[in-house]
């Protein structure tokens, strides 16, 4: 393996024996080496690879004034939450969380200490990000000493949130969050009810939520088939939960000047239905 490009003396970019891109790091790696030359494989300490283009560039951007020691707890907790997830895991978090943990240190030192405003619905919506979370708190303590409260998981969880979305824009992955809770919130008052959260409906529920809503953020354009005769159907079958998605309809037009599509309401009423179904029938 020989050097692509040198970040600081134990961090480099290089491409493995499959010619894929490579962060690779250990004490002493580069020390007055340049790029070209073999890399002592004895001093590997860490390898990952880089599928997007880009990434390396903004890693060594960030490395120019953090220590690469943030990358490998960035590394670390990115090991650990791809074997937690059902999804792929961005490239760029590996820029975004190493970012962020070096700030939230540089904060802890100062004595700042910063409230996440979406603690409660993280935890709530998004439960296997942020049991990763603390999980990635317990290696950050385990590295640093440092213990952050639930607030700090709350944004590592965030991040993860937004793998699935864009891969750099944190704000996404929060307007993601402040519109689903909102629609669950116009469900629940619309029916007087707390919904089941253990439910598989509840989660499909979720779930469709969350990508009704990134295909918002993504500005995605669906293949509408605007059934007319399952929309009136759906009215005259389930007019309660058709009810809902009106309200829904109407919150999306005032918040986000979003215009949804009868296939939308057919769906959202679908979902809605069933999540609530249970508790009609009781």
């Amino acid at each position: 393996m020989k050097i692509k490009k040198v970040f600081n003396n134990n961090v480099v970019i290089a491409n493995n024996q499959q010619n894929q891109e490579v962060v690779v790091m250990g004490r002493g790696l580069a020390f007055q080496k340049k790029a070209g030359e073999p890399i002592d494989t004895s001093k590997i300490e860490k390898t990952f690879v880089l599928e997007k283009q880009g990434v390396s560039d903004k890693l060594a951007q960030l490395l120019s004034d953090t220590s690469e020691r943030y990358l490998n707890i960035s590394s670390k907790i990115l090991d650990y939450a791809k074997s937690r997830l059902p999804y792929k895991i961005d490239d760029h978090l590996y820029v975004a969380l190493t970012d962020h943990i070096s700030f939230a240190i540089s904060r802890h030192k100062q004595g700042i200490t910063l409230k996440n405003p979406l603690l409660w619905e993280i935890r709530k919506h998004y439960k296997l990000e942020y049991q990763v979370s603390l999980k990635a708190l317990a290696i950050i303590q385990e590295e640093t000493g440092i213990l952050f409260g639930e607030d700090e998981a709350a944004s590592i969880a965030l991040h993860l949130v937004n793998s699935q979305l864009s891969g750099e824009n944190m704000a996404e992955a929060v307007q993601v969050t402040e519109m689903v809770n909102n629609i669950l919130n116009i469900v629940k008052y619309h029916f007087g009810m707390e919904l089941d959260e253990s439910s598989i409906n509840y989660e499909r529920f979720l779930t469709h939520l969350r990508f009704f809503a990134m295909r918002f953020i993504r500005k995605e354009r669906v293949m509408e088939t605007e059934d007319h005769f399952l929309f009136e159907q759906l009215n005259r079958k389930y007019p309660e939960a058709f009810r809902c998605s009106e309200k829904i309809q109407l919150y999306l037009e005032k918040s986000y000047n979003w215009e949804i599509s009868k296939d939308e309401i057919i769906y959202l009423t679908l979902h809605i239905h069933r999540v609530t179904q249970r508790h009609q029938q009781s």
